[in-house]
């Protein structure tokens, strides 16, 4: 049984002026992901691998987060698209693997993935720092499958302010 926990970076800056990938997390964004990762750890959801684009926004998003794994930085998940993502978590080693990226990518990857999507008014969104646990039957990443996945949660930070 392999676990995944997909998170979308949290809310970014635009107000600097800096090229996209340079974009530091805002101050809701910087709210956002402490609030996830205690959410995880709460559940128990902590990863044994963590795959993360390059970008500032991603970066400052898991160290906020506080997961405590090995971390691969991948240049290829910013701004990737679904097909991308899916053949570098192919690559994980964890059985429980983080993977950090971008909209609108993480979100067809998400939809793709699973059998069923989670029962969540904002799961097509996607949200900044959205963050989707799946589980799937296999022994090794590289037999993953599209529409495998069972959605063991959804969360955005919303929900845990509300």
């Amino acid at each position: 049984m392999k676990q995944l926990i997909l998170i979308r970076h949290a809310k970014s800056d635009w107000s600097h002026g800096l090229p996209d990938h340079d974009r530091p997390l805002n101050s809701r964004g910087r709210r956002a992901a402490p609030a996830i990762g205690d959410w995880l750890r709460e559940k128990g959801l902590l990863p044994d691998d963590i795959l993360c684009s390059t970008a500032t926004r991603t970066r400052e998003t898991l160290a906020l987060l506080g997961a405590k794994a090995p971390v691969r930085f991948e240049p290829a998940l910013y701004h990737a698209a679904p097909e991308t993502m899916l053949e570098i978590l192919k690559t994980a080693a964890g059985n429980s693997v983080m993977m950090l990226g971008h909209n609108p990518g993480i979100a067809a990857l998400a939809e793709d993935l699973l059998e069923t999507p989670p029962d969540h008014p904002r799961f097509a969104a996607y949200p900044t720092c959205a963050t989707l646990v799946a589980r799937f039957d296999i022994d090794d990443w590289r037999r993953l499958q599209p529409g495998t996945g069972t959605a063991e949660a959804f969360i955005v930070p919303r929900d845990l302010t509300d």
